[in-house]
C-alpha cells in the first residue's frame, strides 16, 4: 500500500509538470489531458482516506484544495497555478516515502500513523 501510494504522488506529480510543459508550448489538449488525470488521481487519494484517523481530515482538506487548484488551472490554462500545487506535492510525496521506509511493513505503518493520530 505504501508503495502504491507514492506511485500516485509520482504520478501527479509528473502529470502537473508535463501540463506546465505543454502550457509553455500552447498544447492546450495535451495540457488539459495531464490535468485531468492529475485531479483524478487527487481525487483517489482523498476518496481512499480512512478517516478513522484525525490526519485524514487534514489530508481531506489539502486534497480538496489540491483539486480546486488544479480545476481553476484547467479552465484558465494557468501554469502559475499548477506551479503553486506542485510544491505540495512534492512534500507529501516525500512525506510518504519517509514514513513508508521508516515503517518498513504496512502493519507498522499503521501503528505509527495511528500514533501520529494519539500525538496530534
Amino acid at each position: 500500500p505504501g508503495k502504491l501510494l507514492i506511485m500516485l504522488y509520482d504520478g501527479a506529480i509528473n502529470n502537473v509538470e508535463k501540463a506546465i510543459e505543454n502550457i509553455d508550448n500552447q498544447q492546450v489538449a495535451e495540457a488539459h489531458k495531464h490535468i485531468i488525470k492529475a485531479q483524478d488521481i487527487i481525487l483517489e487519494l482523498r476518496n481512499t482516506l480512512n478517516m478513522d484517523y484525525s490526519i485524514s481530515v487534514s489530508l481531506r482538506d489539502m486534497y480538496d484544495y489540491l483539486h480546486l487548484q488544479l480545476v481553476q488551472a484547467n479552465i484558465h490554462k494557468d501554469k502559475a497555478l499548477l506551479a503553486e500545487i506542485l510544491p505540495f506535492l512534492i512534500e507529501l510525496r516525500d512525506t510518504w516515502q519517509q514514513a513508508v521506509r521508516l515503517a518498513g511493513s504496512t502493519s507498522a505503518m499503521r501503528e505509527q500513523l495511528h500514533y501520529v493520530n494519539i500525538m496530534g
